[in-house]
């Protein structure tokens, strides 16, 4: 068989198993799950999550055949932690899509290992979960008066933010949890050497000056929503004219 011609693996291409089998995919996601929010994705390993799970390693690949398979089943069930958005609503779909955008960071702040092996699943997300999430967001922007060939570019654009946003907001809270210090020490113990490093650039002292006693979480999240309003503000002005 050429390399034209050789399938594309997937986890959900694979037929799945019969309940009455030892473990279900269910039960493996879950146990990966755990093994990732515990130890991150350096200790994911088929052995170890047979290990976890107490199943020789032939009873996983009767499920997933590998670990990017674990992955594509761990990150689909990730995907099943957020609310699918309603019931498609033209006076409501702002709102509704806002509510899944900010769903979407947290749950990517929950699971910070989830931000890079997003880009290892690729942008066509198959899984039952994802496609919900994406069916519903689609919905929306239907209800709302955009034609087919652009909602779609919009649900793109909109995750391509959150998803964007959301890795570099888990790489930085991962760095303070390392660190073992709350949020608000690990800024002002950097306060001091940011201010001297922004000596010659008063734009970026001005900034930071005026937000030095909001709380840091707080920053992030007015930082974040800034992002789906401007491009909802955006597709809003697109209908309006």
């Amino acid at each position: 068989m050429s390399a034209a011609e050789k399938p594309t693996t997937s986890v959900w291409t694979r037929p799945r198993r019969p309940q009455r089998e030892q473990l279900t995919r269910e039960q493996i996601a879950a146990a990966a799950i755990e093994l990732l929010d515990a130890d991150g994705i350096e200790a994911l390993s088929m052995r170890k999550l047979g290990t976890r799970l107490d199943a020789p390693a032939t009873s996983l690949n009767r499920h997933v055949a590998n670990k990017d398979e674990l992955i594509q089943l761990v990150v689909d069930d990730v995907y099943g932690e957020g609310q699918v958005p309603a019931a498609a609503d033209r006076t409501q779909w702002r709102a509704a899509v806002t509510r899944t955008a900010t769903d979407l960071r947290a749950m990517t702040l929950r699971h910070p290992w989830i931000a890079p092996e997003l880009g290892r699943v690729g942008l066509v997300h198959i899984g039952p979960n994802a496609l919900r999430m994406s069916s519903g967001l689609l919905a929306q922007f239907e209800a709302a008066g955009f034609p087919t060939d652009e909602k779609d570019r919009a649900v793109g654009t909109l995750t391509a933010y959150v998803i964007g946003i959301a890795t570099s907001e888990a790489a930085y809270l991962s760095l303070i949890a390392r660190s073992d210090r709350t949020e608000q020490e690990w800024v002002a113990d950097l306060r001091p050497a940011f201010d001297e490093a922004t000596q010659q650039n008063p734009r970026l002292r001005e900034g930071s000056s005026a937000r030095q006693d909001v709380h840091p979480q707080q920053i992030r999240d007015n930082d974040f929503a800034y992002g789906p309003d401007r491009v909802l503000d955006d597709l809003t002005a697109r209908l309006d004219a």
